[in-house]
Protein backbone atom coordinates (compact mmCIF):
# COMPACT_ATOMS: atom_id res chain seq x y z
CA UNK A 1 0.00 0.00 0.00
CA UNK A 2 1.45 3.54 -0.86
CA UNK A 3 2.53 5.10 2.18
CA UNK A 4 0.68 7.00 4.16
CA UNK A 5 -2.54 6.26 2.76
CA UNK A 6 -5.05 4.21 4.66
CA UNK A 7 -6.12 0.72 3.38
CA UNK A 8 -9.70 1.64 3.56
CA UNK A 9 -11.50 1.85 0.02
CA UNK A 10 -8.79 2.47 -2.01
CA UNK A 11 -8.44 1.98 -5.77
CA UNK A 12 -5.24 0.86 -5.93
CA UNK A 13 -3.50 -2.81 -4.77
CA UNK A 14 -0.56 -3.50 -2.49
CA UNK A 15 1.96 -2.48 -5.25
CA UNK A 16 0.22 0.95 -6.15
CA UNK A 17 -1.02 -0.70 -9.36
CA UNK A 18 -4.25 -0.92 -11.08
CA UNK A 19 -6.52 -3.64 -8.70
CA UNK A 20 -7.48 -5.62 -11.67
CA UNK A 21 -3.66 -6.59 -12.08
CA UNK A 22 -2.86 -7.49 -8.71
CA UNK A 23 -5.63 -6.23 -6.54
CA UNK A 24 -7.09 -7.79 -3.77
CA UNK A 25 -10.80 -8.89 -2.99
CA UNK A 26 -11.66 -5.04 -1.59
CA UNK A 27 -9.52 -3.30 -3.92
CA UNK A 28 -11.02 -4.84 -6.58
CA UNK A 29 -14.57 -4.21 -5.48
CA UNK A 30 -13.46 -0.66 -4.47
CA UNK A 31 -11.70 -0.30 -8.08
CA UNK A 32 -15.08 -1.62 -10.02
CA UNK A 33 -17.46 0.75 -7.88
CA UNK A 34 -15.23 3.75 -9.29
CA UNK A 35 -14.48 2.85 -12.37
CA UNK A 36 -16.06 -0.25 -14.05
CA UNK A 37 -19.53 0.11 -13.17
CA UNK A 38 -20.48 3.03 -15.20
CA UNK A 39 -19.37 0.81 -18.21
CA UNK A 40 -22.15 -1.20 -17.32
CA UNK A 41 -24.80 1.20 -18.04
CA UNK A 42 -26.43 1.63 -21.88
CA UNK A 43 -26.52 5.57 -21.41
CA UNK A 44 -22.36 5.42 -21.02
CA UNK A 45 -22.02 3.33 -23.88
CA UNK A 46 -24.06 5.47 -26.05
CA UNK A 47 -22.39 8.41 -25.12
CA UNK A 48 -19.11 6.92 -26.61
CA UNK A 49 -21.24 5.37 -29.48
CA UNK A 50 -23.01 9.21 -30.66
CA UNK A 51 -19.39 10.52 -30.58
CA UNK A 52 -18.72 10.50 -34.42
CA UNK A 53 -14.81 12.02 -34.56
CA UNK A 54 -14.38 8.72 -32.35
CA UNK A 55 -16.96 6.79 -34.44
CA UNK A 56 -15.29 7.46 -37.72
CA UNK A 57 -11.82 7.26 -36.50
CA UNK A 58 -12.11 3.44 -35.27
CA UNK A 59 -14.43 2.58 -38.25
CA UNK A 60 -11.95 4.13 -40.81
CA UNK A 61 -8.92 2.52 -39.43
CA UNK A 62 -10.66 -0.89 -39.43
CA UNK A 63 -12.94 -0.75 -42.61
CA UNK A 64 -10.25 0.60 -44.91
CA UNK A 65 -7.82 -2.07 -43.84
CA UNK A 66 -10.13 -5.44 -44.24
CA UNK A 67 -6.80 -6.41 -46.16
CA UNK A 68 -5.11 -6.62 -42.55
CA UNK A 69 -7.79 -8.44 -40.96
CA UNK A 70 -8.84 -10.65 -42.89
CA UNK A 71 -8.59 -14.62 -41.66
CA UNK A 72 -6.90 -12.91 -38.79
CA UNK A 73 -7.21 -13.43 -35.43
CA UNK A 74 -8.31 -10.26 -33.23
CA UNK A 75 -8.71 -9.07 -29.87
CA UNK A 76 -10.60 -6.37 -28.51
CA UNK A 77 -9.67 -5.27 -25.35
CA UNK A 78 -12.44 -3.74 -23.04
CA UNK A 79 -15.12 -4.28 -25.68
CA UNK A 80 -18.21 -2.99 -24.51
CA UNK A 81 -21.23 -2.95 -26.72
CA UNK A 82 -18.70 -4.81 -29.13
CA UNK A 83 -18.96 -2.48 -31.92
CA UNK A 84 -15.25 -2.69 -32.68
CA UNK A 85 -15.44 -6.49 -32.61
CA UNK A 86 -18.24 -6.71 -34.57
CA UNK A 87 -16.36 -4.25 -37.35
CA UNK A 88 -13.19 -6.48 -36.62
CA UNK A 89 -15.61 -9.58 -37.68
CA UNK A 90 -17.24 -7.89 -40.91
CA UNK A 91 -13.69 -6.58 -41.83
CA UNK A 92 -13.21 -10.34 -42.69
CA UNK A 93 -11.29 -11.51 -39.09
CA UNK A 94 -11.35 -15.36 -38.77
CA UNK A 95 -12.17 -15.09 -34.94
CA UNK A 96 -12.10 -12.11 -32.61
CA UNK A 97 -12.13 -12.25 -28.52
CA UNK A 98 -14.26 -9.72 -27.08
CA UNK A 99 -12.78 -8.82 -23.36
CA UNK A 100 -15.33 -7.09 -21.05
CA UNK A 101 -15.35 -6.97 -17.66
CA UNK A 102 -18.87 -5.72 -17.06
CA UNK A 103 -22.26 -7.08 -17.39
CA UNK A 104 -22.16 -5.03 -20.52
CA UNK A 105 -20.76 -8.10 -22.11
CA UNK A 106 -24.16 -9.81 -22.12
CA UNK A 107 -25.35 -7.00 -24.45
CA UNK A 108 -22.24 -7.37 -26.28
CA UNK A 109 -23.64 -10.96 -27.14
CA UNK A 110 -26.46 -9.70 -27.98
CA UNK A 111 -25.20 -7.02 -30.57
CA UNK A 112 -23.27 -10.21 -31.73
CA UNK A 113 -26.24 -12.31 -32.72
CA UNK A 114 -27.98 -9.54 -34.29
CA UNK A 115 -25.56 -8.79 -36.22
CA UNK A 116 -25.03 -12.12 -38.08
CA UNK A 117 -21.46 -12.01 -36.82
CA UNK A 118 -21.57 -14.25 -32.96
CA UNK A 119 -20.21 -17.25 -35.22
CA UNK A 120 -16.54 -14.89 -35.65
CA UNK A 121 -16.90 -13.25 -31.93
CA UNK A 122 -16.17 -15.25 -28.87
CA UNK A 123 -17.28 -12.42 -25.87
CA UNK A 124 -15.44 -13.57 -22.61
CA UNK A 125 -16.46 -12.12 -19.17
CA UNK A 126 -13.93 -10.89 -17.31
CA UNK A 127 -10.45 -8.78 -16.89
CA UNK A 128 -7.88 -8.72 -19.57
CA UNK A 129 -5.03 -9.93 -16.93
CA UNK A 130 -6.94 -13.02 -15.47
CA UNK A 131 -8.66 -14.42 -18.75
CA UNK A 132 -7.15 -17.42 -20.90
CA UNK A 133 -8.37 -17.76 -24.17
CA UNK A 134 -9.76 -21.07 -25.45
CA UNK A 135 -7.91 -23.69 -27.30
CA UNK A 136 -9.05 -23.30 -30.95
CA UNK A 137 -5.77 -24.49 -32.59
CA UNK A 138 -4.41 -20.81 -32.41
CA UNK A 139 -1.17 -21.63 -30.56
CA UNK A 140 -2.55 -22.43 -27.72
CA UNK A 141 -3.95 -19.08 -26.54
CA UNK A 142 -0.55 -17.72 -26.11
CA UNK A 143 0.69 -15.11 -28.06
CA UNK A 144 -1.92 -16.12 -30.69
CA UNK A 145 -3.47 -12.98 -31.57
CA UNK A 146 -2.57 -10.81 -35.01
CA UNK A 147 -4.32 -7.58 -34.27
CA UNK A 148 -4.94 -5.75 -31.08
CA UNK A 149 -8.11 -3.07 -30.94
CA UNK A 150 -8.77 -1.33 -27.96
CA UNK A 151 -10.45 2.51 -27.40
CA UNK A 152 -8.96 2.72 -23.94
CA UNK A 153 -7.82 6.45 -24.31
CA UNK A 154 -9.16 8.10 -21.07
CA UNK A 155 -9.15 12.54 -20.49
CA UNK A 156 -5.50 13.86 -21.37
CA UNK A 157 -5.48 10.20 -22.61
CA UNK A 158 -3.35 8.23 -20.02
CA UNK A 159 -6.35 9.02 -16.85
CA UNK A 160 -8.54 5.97 -16.02
CA UNK A 161 -4.88 3.95 -16.25
CA UNK A 162 -6.58 1.70 -18.63
CA UNK A 163 -3.29 1.54 -21.08
CA UNK A 164 -1.90 -0.90 -18.13
CA UNK A 165 -4.41 -3.46 -19.33
CA UNK A 166 -3.83 -3.09 -22.47
CA UNK A 167 -0.08 -3.43 -22.46
CA UNK A 168 -0.45 -6.78 -19.89
CA UNK A 169 -2.72 -8.04 -23.18
CA UNK A 170 -0.16 -6.93 -25.60
CA UNK A 171 2.84 -8.91 -24.15
CA UNK A 172 0.34 -12.09 -23.12
CA UNK A 173 -1.23 -12.44 -26.57
CA UNK A 174 0.12 -10.49 -28.97
CA UNK A 175 2.14 -12.14 -32.02
CA UNK A 176 5.56 -10.75 -32.28
CA UNK A 177 4.47 -9.64 -35.72
CA UNK A 178 1.16 -8.47 -34.43
CA UNK A 179 -0.79 -4.71 -34.79
CA UNK A 180 -1.91 -2.43 -32.33
CA UNK A 181 -5.20 -0.57 -33.28
CA UNK A 182 -4.11 2.55 -32.35
CA UNK A 183 -0.73 2.29 -33.06
CA UNK A 184 0.98 5.57 -32.04
CA UNK A 185 -0.54 8.24 -29.34
CA UNK A 186 0.81 12.17 -28.45
CA UNK A 187 0.15 13.97 -26.10
CA UNK A 188 -0.24 18.01 -26.10
CA UNK A 189 -0.25 21.09 -24.63
CA UNK A 190 -0.86 24.51 -25.45
CA UNK A 191 -1.45 28.33 -23.41
CA UNK A 192 -4.93 29.65 -23.77
CA UNK A 193 -7.64 32.11 -23.09
CA UNK A 194 -10.86 30.94 -21.27
CA UNK A 195 -11.38 33.61 -18.96
CA UNK A 196 -14.85 33.61 -18.73
CA UNK A 197 -14.72 29.89 -17.52
CA UNK A 198 -11.89 30.85 -15.25
CA UNK A 199 -13.91 33.50 -13.95
CA UNK A 200 -16.80 31.57 -12.80
CA UNK A 201 -14.59 28.87 -10.83
CA UNK A 202 -12.88 31.73 -8.68
CA UNK A 203 -16.48 33.47 -8.55
CA UNK A 204 -17.71 29.73 -7.24
CA UNK A 205 -14.79 29.14 -5.02
CA UNK A 206 -15.28 32.74 -4.03
CA UNK A 207 -19.33 31.91 -3.10
CA UNK A 208 -18.58 28.52 -1.27
CA UNK A 209 -16.07 30.54 1.07
CA UNK A 210 -19.10 33.15 2.01
CA UNK A 211 -21.30 30.64 2.79
CA UNK A 212 -18.75 28.69 4.70
CA UNK A 213 -18.57 32.02 6.84
CA UNK A 214 -22.42 32.17 7.00
CA UNK A 215 -22.18 28.57 8.02
CA UNK A 216 -20.01 29.21 10.93
CA UNK A 217 -21.81 32.20 12.26
CA UNK A 218 -25.56 30.44 12.62
CA UNK A 219 -23.80 27.48 13.81
CA UNK A 220 -22.50 29.28 17.08
CA UNK A 221 -25.51 31.76 17.09
CA UNK A 222 -27.95 28.98 17.10
CA UNK A 223 -26.23 25.78 18.48
CA UNK A 224 -23.74 27.18 20.48
CA UNK A 225 -21.09 25.41 18.66
CA UNK A 226 -17.69 27.19 17.21
CA UNK A 227 -17.02 25.50 13.90
CA UNK A 228 -14.41 28.42 12.90
CA UNK A 229 -11.29 25.72 13.27
CA UNK A 230 -12.57 23.68 10.52
CA UNK A 231 -12.35 26.70 7.97
CA UNK A 232 -8.40 26.36 6.82
CA UNK A 233 -9.08 22.53 5.94
CA UNK A 234 -12.04 23.53 4.37
CA UNK A 235 -10.73 26.21 2.54
CA UNK A 236 -8.16 23.95 1.14
CA UNK A 237 -10.68 20.91 0.11
CA UNK A 238 -12.58 23.92 -1.81
CA UNK A 239 -9.93 25.81 -3.17
CA UNK A 240 -8.50 22.29 -4.68
CA UNK A 241 -11.98 21.60 -6.44
CA UNK A 242 -12.46 24.78 -7.78
CA UNK A 243 -9.07 26.13 -8.73
CA UNK A 244 -6.57 23.76 -8.85
CA UNK A 245 -8.45 20.30 -10.62
CA UNK A 246 -8.26 20.42 -14.34
CA UNK A 247 -11.66 20.82 -16.36
CA UNK A 248 -13.22 19.25 -19.05
CA UNK A 249 -13.74 21.58 -21.55
CA UNK A 250 -14.98 21.92 -25.22
CA UNK A 251 -12.74 25.01 -26.81
CA UNK A 252 -12.43 26.96 -29.95
CA UNK A 253 -9.49 27.17 -32.26
CA UNK A 254 -8.79 30.66 -31.69
CA UNK A 255 -8.75 29.66 -27.79
CA UNK A 256 -5.08 28.65 -28.17
CA UNK A 257 -2.36 31.29 -27.82
CA UNK A 258 0.35 29.58 -29.64
CA UNK A 259 0.96 26.13 -31.43
CA UNK A 260 0.23 23.51 -28.95
CA UNK A 261 3.47 21.24 -28.18
CA UNK A 262 4.08 17.78 -27.56
CA UNK A 263 4.67 16.64 -24.28
CA UNK A 264 4.71 12.45 -24.35
CA UNK A 265 4.30 9.99 -26.94
CA UNK A 266 3.73 6.78 -27.17
CA UNK A 267 4.51 3.46 -29.47
CA UNK A 268 1.26 0.70 -28.49
CA UNK A 269 3.94 -1.91 -29.58
CA UNK A 270 6.53 -1.16 -27.33
CA UNK A 271 5.91 1.27 -24.40
CA UNK A 272 5.84 -0.10 -20.86
CA UNK A 273 3.88 -0.13 -17.78
CA UNK A 274 6.37 2.36 -16.74
CA UNK A 275 5.42 4.39 -19.86
CA UNK A 276 1.52 4.42 -18.07
CA UNK A 277 2.27 5.35 -15.01
CA UNK A 278 2.50 9.38 -16.37
CA UNK A 279 5.05 12.23 -17.48
CA UNK A 280 8.39 12.18 -14.82
CA UNK A 281 9.97 15.49 -14.81
CA UNK A 282 13.28 14.30 -17.13
CA UNK A 283 11.18 12.61 -19.95
CA UNK A 284 12.21 13.70 -23.10
CA UNK A 285 8.65 16.20 -24.56
CA UNK A 286 7.95 17.02 -20.15
CA UNK A 287 9.16 20.71 -20.85
CA UNK A 288 7.73 23.20 -22.83
CA UNK A 289 8.18 26.74 -24.66
CA UNK A 290 5.72 28.95 -25.48
CA UNK A 291 5.86 32.33 -27.37
CA UNK A 292 2.41 34.75 -27.39
CA UNK A 293 2.86 38.15 -29.65
CA UNK A 294 0.80 40.33 -27.46
CA UNK A 295 0.80 42.41 -31.58
CA UNK A 296 -0.06 39.35 -33.80
CA UNK A 297 -2.93 40.92 -35.89
CA UNK A 298 -5.18 37.70 -34.81
CA UNK A 299 -5.08 38.41 -30.93
CA UNK A 300 -7.90 40.25 -29.53
CA UNK A 301 -6.87 41.43 -26.24
CA UNK A 302 -7.21 38.58 -24.55
CA UNK A 303 -4.87 37.11 -21.56
CA UNK A 304 -3.57 33.60 -20.40
CA UNK A 305 -5.68 31.92 -18.45
CA UNK A 306 -4.50 28.29 -18.14
CA UNK A 307 -2.99 25.67 -20.51
CA UNK A 308 -4.74 23.06 -21.81
CA UNK A 309 -3.98 19.38 -22.95
CA UNK A 310 -5.23 16.41 -24.90
CA UNK A 311 -4.09 13.80 -27.43
CA UNK A 312 -3.93 12.15 -31.02
CA UNK A 313 -4.15 8.35 -31.72
CA UNK A 314 -2.77 7.38 -34.51
CA UNK A 315 -3.29 3.93 -36.48
CA UNK A 316 -0.69 3.41 -39.04
CA UNK A 317 1.66 0.48 -39.33
CA UNK A 318 4.99 -0.24 -37.12
CA UNK A 319 7.82 2.11 -37.09
CA UNK A 320 9.77 -0.15 -34.02
CA UNK A 321 12.51 -1.89 -35.08
CA UNK A 322 11.22 -5.37 -34.71
CA UNK A 323 8.10 -4.23 -36.69
CA UNK A 324 9.64 -3.61 -39.34
CA UNK A 325 8.25 -6.63 -41.15
CA UNK A 326 4.63 -6.77 -39.74
CA UNK A 327 1.85 -6.31 -41.99
CA UNK A 328 1.60 -2.41 -43.52
CA UNK A 329 -1.44 -0.58 -43.36
CA UNK A 330 -2.37 0.97 -46.79
CA UNK A 331 -5.03 3.11 -45.28
CA UNK A 332 -3.78 5.04 -41.95
CA UNK A 333 -6.39 6.95 -39.77
CA UNK A 334 -6.20 9.76 -37.15
CA UNK A 335 -8.33 10.50 -33.90
CA UNK A 336 -8.33 13.78 -33.02
CA UNK A 337 -9.45 15.32 -29.92
CA UNK A 338 -7.97 18.88 -30.05
CA UNK A 339 -9.87 21.56 -30.50
CA UNK A 340 -9.88 22.32 -34.09
CA UNK A 341 -11.17 18.41 -34.93
CA UNK A 342 -14.68 19.53 -33.32
CA UNK A 343 -16.87 17.64 -30.50
CA UNK A 344 -15.24 14.51 -29.10
CA UNK A 345 -16.53 12.80 -25.58
CA UNK A 346 -13.13 13.68 -24.46
CA UNK A 347 -12.81 17.26 -25.05
CA UNK A 348 -9.89 19.10 -23.64
CA UNK A 349 -8.43 19.41 -20.16
CA UNK A 350 -8.58 22.75 -18.82
CA UNK A 351 -5.64 24.14 -16.29
CA UNK A 352 -6.41 27.50 -15.23
CA UNK A 353 -4.27 29.55 -13.73
CA UNK A 354 -4.77 31.27 -9.84
CA UNK A 355 -4.81 34.70 -12.34
CA UNK A 356 -4.44 35.70 -15.78
CA UNK A 357 -1.65 36.71 -17.54
CA UNK A 358 -1.79 40.03 -19.19
CA UNK A 359 -0.06 40.86 -22.97
CA UNK A 360 1.02 44.06 -23.47
CA UNK A 361 1.10 45.24 -27.17
CA UNK A 362 3.85 45.56 -29.77
CA UNK A 363 5.59 42.75 -26.69
CA UNK A 364 6.36 38.93 -26.64
CA UNK A 365 5.08 36.50 -23.44
CA UNK A 366 7.65 33.65 -23.01
CA UNK A 367 6.03 31.01 -21.13
CA UNK A 368 8.41 28.13 -20.31
CA UNK A 369 8.77 25.41 -18.03
CA UNK A 370 7.61 21.85 -17.67
CA UNK A 371 4.64 18.94 -16.57
CA UNK A 372 4.61 16.20 -14.39
CA UNK A 373 1.95 14.15 -14.50
CA UNK A 374 1.82 11.19 -11.76
CA UNK A 375 -0.80 9.05 -10.43
CA UNK A 376 -2.42 9.47 -6.87
CA UNK A 377 -1.83 7.57 -4.46
CA UNK A 378 -5.30 6.62 -3.42
CA UNK A 379 -6.14 5.98 -6.57
CA UNK A 380 -4.26 4.34 -9.54
CA UNK A 381 -6.69 5.70 -12.31
CA UNK A 382 -6.19 9.20 -11.55
CA UNK A 383 -3.60 11.44 -11.62
CA UNK A 384 -1.81 14.62 -10.00
CA UNK A 385 -0.60 17.08 -12.43
CA UNK A 386 2.26 19.98 -11.93
CA UNK A 387 2.68 22.63 -14.10
CA UNK A 388 5.42 24.88 -13.47
CA UNK A 389 6.78 27.71 -15.66
CA UNK A 390 8.17 31.22 -15.46
CA UNK A 391 7.28 34.14 -17.89
CA UNK A 392 9.36 36.60 -19.45
CA UNK A 393 9.05 39.55 -21.71
CA UNK A 394 10.61 41.03 -24.83
CA UNK A 395 10.03 43.39 -27.44
CA UNK A 396 8.42 41.53 -30.42
CA UNK A 397 10.50 41.10 -32.74
CA UNK A 398 13.37 40.58 -30.42
CA UNK A 399 14.51 37.14 -30.56
CA UNK A 400 14.11 34.46 -27.91
CA UNK A 401 17.06 34.64 -25.90
CA UNK A 402 17.82 38.69 -26.86
CA UNK A 403 17.55 41.07 -24.33
CA UNK A 404 14.40 40.79 -21.87
CA UNK A 405 12.05 43.49 -20.34
CA UNK A 406 10.84 41.35 -17.11
CA UNK A 407 11.03 37.81 -15.76
CA UNK A 408 8.63 36.32 -13.24
CA UNK A 409 9.64 33.57 -10.75
CA UNK A 410 9.23 30.28 -10.76
CA UNK A 411 4.66 29.43 -10.80
CA UNK A 412 3.21 26.41 -10.09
Amino acid sequence: MPEGVSAEFVNASQTGEIPSFNGDEKARATDFANYFCSYAQLYHQKQMLVDHVRMAAYHSAIAGNANIFKDKVVMDVGTGSGILAAWAAKAGARRVYAIEYTDMSKHAETIMKANEVDHIVTVIKGAVEDIELPDEGFDGGIQCVDIIVSEWMGYFLLRESMLDSLIRARDKFLKPLGLMFPSHCTMYIAPITDEEERYQSCNEYGQTMQDWTEFVENTKNMYGVDMSVLETPFEREQKEYYLLSSKWAELQPNALLAESQVIKELDLATCTIEDSKGIHIDDEFSSFDFDIDGGDEDYDGAPVSGFAGWFTSHFKSRTDEDGLNAPKLNSPALLNTGPEAGYTHWGQQVFHLLSSITLLQNETLRIRGSLELMRTKENARLYNCRIKFKTSRRKSGEPKNGDILMESKEQE
